[in-house]
């Protein structure tokens, strides 16, 4: 750009100007989920009461339905063994593919299992109920015939039970419409108290084309969050997204994008599913050497919106606040078409606010282009402190690129700053891990 040709005059001068490497490089940088069952553990199911916390986990070696326990959310995790040794319902289910169990503590002291199972007479997967009076069973499961079983929309898997802050209680399910090439739909039924008896009909929330399934509902003050996975669980494209509304009945908007991939967790964890959110943590699967192993991570909450520590999460730049510099659009390649441009002077700076789940360390990623004829820098606050620079070698204009570096921060809203600093550089967008 002819804008820069300044660069080219003040080349000499670079290594000279370059800011010296800050005290902040020595912060912790992203903390990634922390696998907490070494072994194959998918789909998990999780719950607290009394001071231990409950995993119960797709079929596997462990048997039916393996449960481990713990004295906390990061463990250490202890496999107790088969919760439900006895098997699926004899009625009108087959022994294997017993999936995603979801178990509620009922207010009575006894446990409502929700379980997918084979079913003999179709050869799909149905929803199942079983009840225990202990957290680690017996299970036993309950009637001759399943609770949900739609046949003619491929059967019916991963239950999640959902009781909203008025004590109403629902199942959250998905129709396996991919079974047999029709659309998934993942729907909300209402349930006795102790989820062993359907209640009035079917509520359609979402409908995809492609794998929508392993749902979980929560809800943030007034705001209904719908949390599912999406693409192949069997690989590392198996991912969670999310979709958030007003109302139980709809409508659900998407999140533009999905909260954890295998990429917003630079490869830390393959394929990250099956989550299961539970107040300040979720637990997800991921694989490792052909099997699913259980990881957990810190969750926060910004304005009611889930943001995981160690997933990346984006800020575009421009729509951060500007003081002498700005925006420039139709920008080539870059994120959403807008950078923010002409930070050149001694009170430029472009600010955005970011969302810590803990306080702690994290690693902070601007995309950035620099046709500089050396690298440039800009200069870095977090919260109102100098907390350094960010260095972005040589790219060219308009070809994007990534420079990374640990910050600390606050639990809750922190702002970073970017200010003037060396040469010359345009900012695409800002991304937390």
């Amino acid at each position: 750009m002819i804008r820069r040709l300044l660069a080219a005059i003040t080349a000499v001068l670079s290594l000279a100007t370059v800011l010296s490497v800050p005290a902040h490089a020595a912060a912790a940088g992203a903390v990634f989920p922390s696998e907490i069952i070494g072994e194959d553990f998918p789909d998990p199911d999780v719950f607290q009461q009394n001071g231990t916390w409950y995993a119960y986990s797709t079929n596997n070696g462990r048997g039916t339905v393996p449960v481990a326990t713990a004295p906390s959310a990061n463990g250490p995790w202890t496999i107790r063994g088969d919760a439900m040794p006895g098997g699926p319902s004899a009625a009108w289910a087959q022994p294997g593919r017993t999936w995603a169990p979801d178990v509620y503590p009922n207010s009575d002291g006894t446990y409502t299992l929700t379980y997918t199972a084979w079913h003999k007479a179709s050869g799909r997967q149905c929803i199942g109920v079983a009840t225990a009076t202990s957290p680690l069973g017996p299970f036993q499961p309950v009637g001759t015939a399943p609770l949900i079983c739609p046949l003619d929309q491929g059967g019916a898997i991963d239950p999640n039970t959902f009781v909203a802050n008025d004590g109403t209680r629902y199942l959250v399910w998905k129709n396996d419409g991919n079974a047999v090439s029709k659309p998934s739909t993942l729907w909300l039924t209402q349930t006795t108290n102790n989820g062993k008896t359907l209640v009035g009909g079917n509520t359609a929330m979402l409908t995809s084309s492609g794998i929508i399934e392993a749902p979980d509902l929560v809800q943030r003050g007034s705001r209904y969050v719908l949390f599912f996975s999406g693409g192949g669980y069997n690989d590392c494209n198996y991912l969670t997204s999310y979709a958030t509304s007003k109302s139980l009945t709809g409508p659900w908007t998407t999140a533009y994008r999905p909260l954890m991939t295998t990429a917003t967790f630079d490869n830390h964890v393959c394929g990250p599913g099956g989550a299961d959110f539970v107040g300040d943590k979720v637990f997800v699967h991921g694989w490792v050497n052909g099997s699913r192993h259980l990881y957990v991570a810190d969750v926060g909450w910004a304005n009611d919106y889930p943001v995981v520590r160690g997933s990346r999460v984006r800020t575009e730049a421009e729509r951060g606040t500007l003081n002498h510099c700005v925006v420039r659009a139709n920008a080539a390649g870059a994120s959403d078409g807008k950078v923010v441009a002409y930070i050149d002077y001694a009170d430029s700076w472009v600010q955005s606010s970011v969302y810590a789940p803990v306080a702690g360390g994290y690693t902070l990623h601007v995309g950035y282009a620099n046709g500089s004829a050396s690298t440039a820098s800009h200069g870095l606050v977090v919260n109102g402190n100098n907390a350094g620079s960010v260095s972005y070698p040589v790219t060219g204009w308009d070809n994007w690129h990534e420079s990374s570096v640990p910050v600390t921060l606050n639990a809750g809203w922190n702002t970073i700053r970017l200010t003037k600093g060396t040469l010359y550089a345009e900012v695409d967008y800002l991304e937390l891990q």
